[in-house]
């Protein structure tokens, strides 16, 4: 509790700093978003964003603008899963939209790791469901939002190479509105928990540029 009581301390630090400067505020606000990128969030978002334990996503190559709105939910107290509660609030409040603004840019910015691998089998199934979802369930196509990759769009997150665990986690809060998303959880609802499985293992082995 200590070390995240000074964690946030210096976040806000850092922000009073950068918006102390008329003209510079945007630069400040960079540098600032680097340094807090580095030596705040790589605790648990690993090196440039590149995540290590899957309970944390993978942000590096992530949209700007998802990225940005997952920000302002965090910070809004509006998402309100597990995770985001016992972290995500907490850290996110003393940020304001010029560092929510940067950190998502540098984020974006980070390219992304390669993929992992797995069951050949498995990953072969969630491909296909990812592909063309499961007409007979009401289970729509992943890529249809998500792009044939993985890799998303402005308003649609980057999949490919996140976390199965992390992956499987967001679905399964979806399916229970854990994380209030209509379009996702329309998606999940009738998802067998092998099908979801499935999915994240085949998103998880892709890799990106």
């Amino acid at each position: 509790m200590k070390r995240y009581n000074l964690a946030v301390s210096l976040i806000v630090a850092l922000c009073a700093t950068a918006v102390s400067r008329g003209e510079d505020v945007t630069a400040e606000a960079r540098l600032a978003a680097q340094h807090v990128a580095v030596n705040i969030c790589a605790n648990c978002h690993g090196w440039q964003g590149r995540s290590i334990p899957p309970k944390f996503p993978v942000l590096a190559g992530q949209h700007a603008g998802y990225l940005a709105a997952q920000m302002h939910a965090f910070k809004a107290q509006t998402r309100g899963d597990p995770d985001a509660i016992g972290y995500m609030w907490g850290m996110s409040a003393p940020l304001d939209d010029e560092m929510i603004n940067a950190l998502a840019a540098y984020y974006a910015g980070q390219s992304p790791g390669p993929g992992a691998g797995g069951d050949a089998a498995v990953i072969a199934r969630g491909a296909e469901i990812y592909a063309k979802g499961i007409a007979n369930d009401g289970i729509p196509p992943c890529a249809g939002c998500h792009g044939p990759n993985g890799a998303g769009t402005a308003e649609f997150p980057r999949l490919a190479g996140q976390h199965a665990q992390y992956l499987l986690k967001q679905l399964r809060s979806f399916q229970s509105n854990l994380r209030d998303v209509a379009i996702m959880h329309g998606v999940a609802q009738s998802m067998a928990i092998g099908e979801m499985e499935a999915v994240a293992a085949y998103l998880e082995s892709l890799g990106g540029t």
